[in-house]
């Protein structure tokens, strides 16, 4: 039997509140969405100001209905997400890397588990994950997209090892490793911005 993403979508919302200690308090008049859009509401103005550029990076073919659902949900602009899955995997779902990451946003086994994905090669499941740790990603450096991206390719743990303030400054750049380095002009190309 084959789930709709609002299906999967409702079954995580049930995951995510077993999990959580305190009980959402969401009234019958204002959907998950909004209250979760309220609570990001800081990090979406940053990302807006960096993504905000009229550029539309429609890579998604099959999966774009999931990208534009998810960019809805966490508040990252659909071509962000369409971009970071370019340079992850090129839009193939099977994809597994020398390291492990798997599917479309290369989830490593460890973080698909952390997320509840419980099927990392389902193109919905890795899509929300992938999206929901890209913007856990952006909540913990300050909305920076450069940064939250390196978080995102090389570790948050590293990231902040390595005491990455400001990328746009060439001496905290020059410490990424230089995967991480391409990795994010990459991504910067794809969305048409100068980095």
């Amino acid at each position: 039997m084959n789930l709709s993403v609002s299906q999967i979508f409702a079954q995580k919302i049930e995951e995510i509140q077993k999990r959580v200690p305190v009980k959402l308090n969401i009234s019958p008049r204002q959907p998950f969405f909004e209250v979760l859009n309220e609570k990001m509401a800081d990090t979406n103005d940053s990302l807006n100001k960096v993504a905000g550029a009229k550029v539309s990076v429609n890579y998604g073919g099959n999966y774009q209905d999931i990208i534009n659902e998810a960019a809805k949900l966490f508040g990252i602009d659909s071509s962000v997400i369409s971009a970071v899955i370019k340079a992850e995997s090129n839009f193939n779902s099977n994809v597994v890397s020398s390291a492990g990451a798997m599917g479309l946003m290369q989830l490593m086994p460890q973080t698909a588990q952390y997320l509840g994905v419980d099927n990392p090669f389902d193109p919905a499941q890795n899509i929300f994950g992938g999206t929901s740790y890209l913007k856990q990603m952006l909540n913990r450096f300050g909305g920076d997209l450069k940064i939250a991206l390196a978080a995102y390719n090389a570790g948050p743990g590293t990231v902040s090892k390595l005491g990455i303030t400001n990328l746009d400054d060439p001496e905290q750049y020059a410490k990424l490793p230089k995967e991480t380095q391409n990795y994010i002009k990459k991504i910067y190309g794809y969305l048409g911005l100068q980095f």
